[in-house]
């Protein structure tokens, strides 16, 4: 096996400070390092970067962005399971939809949806531990 690590995630964004507002509003702390692009890293070093189609077509101008709902999430902790209620109710309140509202799936970790502005489907979690991931799958 190579040495392999997740470098991080592209979000391609329609409108870049639309994307980003709603980022920030997540709690991400971005950087916005030009007009059609900005990252943030994460700690433990991955980063979730953000481009534009005319970036994206700057080097691949084959590119067409896809087309219906996201068949991925971007999953993000937040500090605690008050703070997935509080983030998805001031999402809600500046517009944003919400895909699946706060909820405590079997996964003990309190979790909600809501879709960014170019509709990728963002999933808010509290804490959770993988020793209780393996109580619970091991039953």
């Amino acid at each position: 096996m190579t040495d392999l690590r997740l470098l991080g995630i592209y979000v391609f964004s329609k409108d870049l400070d639309a994307t980003l507002a709603f980022y920030r509003k997540v709690g991400l702390e971005v950087d916005k390092i030009s007009g059609t692009f900005a990252r943030t890293t994460m700690p433990g070093g991955g980063m979730i970067e953000f481009g534009t189609d005319e970036l994206t077509h700057s080097y691949d101008p084959g590119w067409t962005r896809p087309d219906g709902n996201s068949n991925n999430t971007i999953n993000l902790e937040l500090a605690s399971r008050d703070a997935v209620d509080a983030t998805f109710a001031a999402l809600l309140d500046d517009g944003y939809i919400g895909h699946l509202a706060p909820c405590d799936p079997p996964w003990q970790a309190r979790f909600a949806i809501v879709m960014d502005p170019d509709g990728n489907f963002v999933g808010m979690h509290s804490p959770r531990s993988v020793e209780d991931d393996r109580k619970r799958e091991d039953g």
